[in-house]
Order: C-alpha cells, then sequence, then structure tokens
C-alpha cells in the first residue's frame, strides 16, 4: 500500500473515532459531529499529512478541537 493510500486509512480511522468523540461529548448527531470537524481548521491540518497532526491521540485532538470551537484558535502541542 502506499504512504498516501495508508495515510488517507489511518486518517479515516482517526476521524470516525474523533467524529464520535464530539458527537458524544458535546450531546450531538454523528452527522453534526462531523459536519463540525469537517469545517473547523483542526481538520484542514489533519488532512496535510506533513503537519503530523494526525499522531496527536483522539482525546487530545478533541481538546484542540473544542479550543478552536470555543476561542477560534489551535494551541498545537510542541510535539505536534
Amino acid at each position: 500500500m502506499s504512504e498516501e493510500k495508508e495515510f488517507q486509512a489511518v486518517l479515516q480511522i482517526i476521524i470516525s473515532r474523533l467524529a464520535q468523540l464530539i458527537s458524544d461529548e458535546m450531546n450531538i448527531s454523528d452527522k453534526e459531529a462531523l459536519n463540525l470537524l469537517y469545517s473547523s481548521k483542526l481538520y484542514e491540518k489533519l488532512e496535510q499529512e506533513e503537519t503530523k497532526v494526525w499522531h496527536l491521540s483522539v482525546p487530545t485532538l478533541f481538546s484542540l478541537f473544542v479550543e478552536e470551537q470555543v476561542t477560534g484558535k489551535i494551541t498545537f502541542p510542541q510535539e505536534a
């Protein structure tokens, strides 16, 4: 499998888990959670393999997502 295909596969798993967490924590539907996620700056960064944001854990990504929703900004951890 090519690196690009591998990245896309990993990304889909992360997105799925992150959307589920958003849905659960914010008490919204899966569809609403995906819509919020797909329209976020965090998702833009996640989609770019070179940013390495996808290396972060799902709970960490969730906290970044919440930060962006509340403040409009994302403070990435140093290792990102």
